[in-house]
This record gives C-alpha cells, structure tokens and sequence, in this order.
C-alpha cells in the first residue's frame, strides 16, 4: 500500500491534496467486506495552521446542516441516547467523553506531556472485537508545543470522499475547545488514515472531485461570519428532531 504525506496550511487546501493523490495513485483492492472494490492509500494528512481560514471545503457530501449536527454529535454527544434504547453499539462521543477532563488535567499538570492520549477502540467483547461496525477512528493525542496545542488522530480505514473532511473538521473544533479551555493557541491537526479509500460506488464522485481541483477556482468558504451562521440557525431544527427521535 502505498504511503503518501499531504500538507496545507489551510483544512480544505490539505484534504484537497489528499483527494488528489487517493485518485491519482491510488491502488484498486478488493473489500470483500462490503462485497465491493476500492482504491487505497495510506494517507498522512498534515494541517499546519488548523484552524485558519477558510476552513470549509466544497468538496464534501452535506451542507451546512449535516456539518453542524456531525460536530454536535462528536462534541456534545447529541445522539448518544441510541444507545440506551439498544439502536447503536457507540457513538465516538461515547468513547471519548469520559477522557475528556483527563486531556485538560494532563496537560495542565505537565504541558511538555506526551501522555494526553484520547482512546477510542474498544477492544472488549460487546465493543469493536464482535462488533459488524467497529471504530475507524482509534486514537487521538494532544501535544503543547511552542506554545500551541497540536492535535494527531489515528484512523484505521476512513472513507475520503464520504467521511474524511467531517471527520477532521469536528476534530479541529474539539481540539479548538481543548485550547480555549487550556488557554493557549490552536497549531496543527494530523490527520493519519492508514486505509484512506472510496469505494467503488464512489469512483464517479472522486472523479468529479478532482476535476473541479484540477480546473482551480474558489472551492472553499470561510467558517468564522459565514458558515458558523448557517450552522448555528441550523442547530434549533436539529435539536427539536433529536428530541423527536427519543421520544420515539
């Protein structure tokens, strides 16, 4: 499997390169899995500066709508009442949210730490070892350096045209929550997917991703007075249909 290193200074500008060289160097393999094929790399992607505008790709399934209730999900764990009612095994804010305080404390004791380390597998019976749908997203860890708080997360398999920039937006907001509370700056985000694949039902999509690349143009839009106004108009009509599903 080939291994492949992308870099921006902006969110868009490195999932942009990593679409690009998932298409262009990517190798078909099969998923028996799913009973399908996919192409395949292992991708690193590095985002220097992670939360610097702009910070939204055009190039991803969803809107403004589906981003806001993605990053509820992750951070405030918006749906994790699935899994009392017996719907769903996890959510990541399930896994996560129990370690968060640990993150903050750790690095406050020690802010040259190598110890803030999120995990999110869960290697136990009823966990990810039986589980149909285990987690891609295993590990997250959270280093202060030069004064700033990086962030590196470890996926296992990460669908990049369906998945991968959501994945890594909600991330960056967590990592941005974690700084303000630590008080320090954000830095960088890396973002490692050892399988970083589209499925074959999703060639097309990847093709047409990387043509609207290659032709260039504005691809991108801000976050900050521009798309976290979408989001936040958007959250009411999220949270009633939260409400609805639990009643249900």
């Amino acid at each position: 499997m080939k291994e492949i290193l992308v870099t921006g200074r902006t969110l868009p500008e490195g999932y942009h390169k990593a679409l690009m060289a998932l298409y262009e160097q990517g190798d078909t393999v099969p998923c028996p899995d799913y009973h399908t094929e996919q192409k395949e790399v292992s991708m690193t992607m590095v985002i220097e500066e992670a939360t610097a505008e702009p910070m939204i790709s055009k190039l991803f399934i969803g809107g403004y709508r589906e981003l806001e209730q993605y990053r509820l999900e992750m951070l405030d764990g918006i749906l994790d009442f699935e899994i009392e009612k017996g719907n769903w095994v996890y959510t990541y804010h399930s896994r996560m949210a129990d370690q968060f305080s640990f993150i903050l404390d750790d690095l406050r004791r020690n802010p040259d730490s190598r110890r803030a380390v999120i995990g999110v597998r869960d290697n136990l019976h009823d966990g990810d070892v039986q589980n149909d749908s285990p987690a891609c997203l295993q590990h997250i860890q959270y280093f202060i350096r030069e004064g700033k708080l990086h962030c590196k997360v470890l996926f296992r398999s990460n669908d990049a045209v369906k998945a991968s920039f959501m994945n890594a937006f909600a991330l960056i907001c967590l990592q941005e929550r974690f700084a303000k509370e630590l008080g320090v700056p954000v830095g960088s985000y890396t973002h490692r997917a050892n399988s970083y694949h589209v499925y074959e039902r999703d060639y097309q999509l990847l093709s047409e991703y990387a043509s609207r690349i290659q032709k260039g143009g504005e691809l991108c839009y801000d976050y900050r007075g521009e798309w976290d106004e979408l989001m936040g108009e958007a959250r009411p009509l999220i949270m009633r249909q939260v409400e609805e599903l639990k009643e249900r």
